[in-house]
């Protein structure tokens, strides 16, 4: 079991991995390794170049079947058989996809739809509303990550760097999600623009109740946003704790990347 530095008996955590192992060819990503995610809490999930962040959270997602292990979330296992288009509805056997949100880096969006279209996207396959329903819920998902309406009929192209993540937010949570699985939401960012987004990630998260599970480099972010923080290394989680847990390991690694120079620089105050 992964070392967590203050474990806590409750049970049914959102999400839980065990002796998961990610193989590509010759290559170990990862070997039996083991996670929980508790409920309503944003977690941070950090670790050197190749230690297999994103690829986990492709794991969890159901976009990269890994070679061995389990996984639950919101208390369905996940690795089983793909359901059929039929199951995948909101109320159908593969409902619990329908139950997390994902963004992925830079918004990941479709470049020939409108953002409205793009967030209007995972509605038309999974609900069963008319045209007007669906476009005036998109528009809500739009206002909540703090675009202006007039974005909704923007192309992907016409939007800054800032407002593509915002863009890929509000689709994330098109369908009202439990989990948010976020990639890198501030790389590429300037650092107000990044500041902002986290800001409005910790509101959104509040307001919604919203688990968090989040990839990222930026110790900004860290400080910013997260209750507890998973490092990846030596295929597994390493160890997970709160920031000021993890200030007090004593792993190479773990002290290089917690009281470097850009960590000195990066403690702010959490958003609010």
């Amino acid at each position: 079991m992964t070392p967590d530095l203050r474990p806590d008996s409750r049970p049914d955590p959102a999400i839980r991995v065990r002796n998961l192992t990610n193989r590509f060819g010759k290559t170990v990503v990862h070997q039996a390794l083991d996670l929980d995610v508790r409920k309503g809490e944003v977690l941070g999930v950090v670790g050197a170049s190749g230690s297999g962040k994103s690829v986990l959270l492709r794991s969890i997602v159901g976009l990269q079947r890994p070679s061995a292990g389990t996984i639950t979330v919101l208390g369905t296992p996940v690795l089983t058989d793909p359901p059929s288009q039929s199951d995948v509805r909101m109320d159908g056997p593969g409902a619990v996809q329908n139950r997390w949100g994902v963004m992925f880096q830079d918004g990941a969006l479709f470049s020939s739809l409108t953002v409205r279209e793009n967030v209007e996207a995972p509605m038309r396959e999974k609900l069963d509303v008319d045209p007007a329903t669906r476009a005036a819920l998109a528009d809500l998902r739009i206002a909540m990550v703090g675009l202006p309406a007039s974005a909704g009929d923007l192309s992907p192209s016409e939007l800054s760097g800032g407002m593509r993540k915002r863009a890929g937010l509000a689709r994330a949570l098109a369908l009202d999600p439990q989990i948010l699985f976020l990639d890198e939401p501030t790389a590429g960012l300037d650092p107000i623009s990044a500041s902002e987004f986290d800001t409005l990630l910790v509101a959104l998260q509040k307001a919604l109740g919203l688990t968090v599970f989040l990839v990222t480099h930026d110790l900004d972010t860290l400080h910013a946003t997260c209750d507890r923080i998973a490092v990846l290394a030596g295929k597994k989680v390493l160890v997970t704790g709160t920031m000021d847990e993890l200030l007090q390991v004593d792993d190479p690694w773990v002290r290089s990347y917690f009281h470097g120079p850009r960590a000195h620089a990066a403690q702010p105050q959490r958003a609010t």
